[in-house]
């Protein structure tokens, strides 16, 4: 009789397995397949229907931006939407499409316009040969001699230029998110008293993480760091946190103790 048990039991798990994997397996669903006519129909120059300004250049699996500071994107037609595949995922859904028309709805829900050109020298927009990537491509000295309770310091800051990419996002005049490309700072920073060294660190904007917010770092460029005042507690850095062509910077008080510990401030 026990015997008879288990394998009833043995019987209803396997049972209960089946259904559980066949439940899953209709469950999951495909992933919707790249519309690639309507993504060839898109291929050429596309200007405003009402400005009669270029908007965009299509080419293959790309878009082309007739100014040269803004990136070109990968994009993809997901059923009835142009998707954007950069740094920030963008989808725009597609109200009309044919040979020469292409509307679409921007991040404010407004219908673009676009119809594709037809005349020649709007290729020149494009003439380029590649995209301006913006920074200021120098190195910056600051050298500071400081009088503290009757000792002698010196302050050495050197801002350095780096490989590092910064991609801030914005949104052109038909309400697409577009990118350009920064290179962030390299900051360096060494501390004497006399010949003594007390401090020598090369800073990059991760090293402010816990000071200024993730969306924020994310776009910021380590843009400089100033000596401001000496105190009982050390050396103290105004750092500048900038998002590259906007007002918006983000400033933290660095603090360098005369043992060479450092410590961080949100200045208001």
């Amino acid at each position: 009789m026990i015997r008879i048990k288990a394998l009833h039991i043995i019987v209803v798990l396997v049972l209960a397995a089946l259904l559980g994997g066949c439940n899953g397996k209709a469950e999951h669903k495909a992933e919707p397949e790249e519309n690639l006519k309507a993504k060839n129909m898109l291929s050429g120059i596309w200007v405003d229907a009402d400005e009669e300004t270029v908007v965009f250049r299509i080419k293959g699996d790309t878009i082309y931006y007739p100014d040269s500071t803004s990136q070109p994107v990968e994009f993809k037609i997901i059923e009835d939407t142009m998707v954007l595949l950069g740094n920030n995922l963008s989808k725009y859904p597609i109200v009309k499409q044919d040979v020469h028309i292409f509307q679409f709805k921007n991040q404010n829900n407004d219908i673009v316009k676009l119809v594709k050109s037809e005349d020649p020298n709007d290729t020149l927009q494009f003439v380029r040969h590649r995209p301006i990537v913006l920074n200021q491509g120098k190195v910056i000295k600051s050298d500071t001699v400081v009088w503290f309770a009757e000792t002698k310091y010196h302050s050495y800051v050197q801002v350095n230029p780096t490989t590092y990419k910064v991609y801030r996002s914005f949104y052109n005049a038909e309400g697409m998110e577009i990118e350009n490309i920064y290179y962030d700072n390299i900051i360096h920073i060494s501390i004497f008293k006399g010949a003594q060294k007390l401090f020598s660190k090369d800073f990059t904007k991760s090293d402010f993480a816990e000071a200024v917010p993730e969306n924020m770092l994310r776009q910021s460029i380590l843009s400089d760091i100033v000596l401001m005042s000496l105190k009982d507690d050390g050396f103290h850095y105004q750092t500048q946190l900038a998002i590259p062509d906007s007002p918006s910077s983000f400033l933290v008080e660095l603090v360098v103790s005369y043992e060479g510990k450092t410590s961080l401030q949100v200045l208001k």
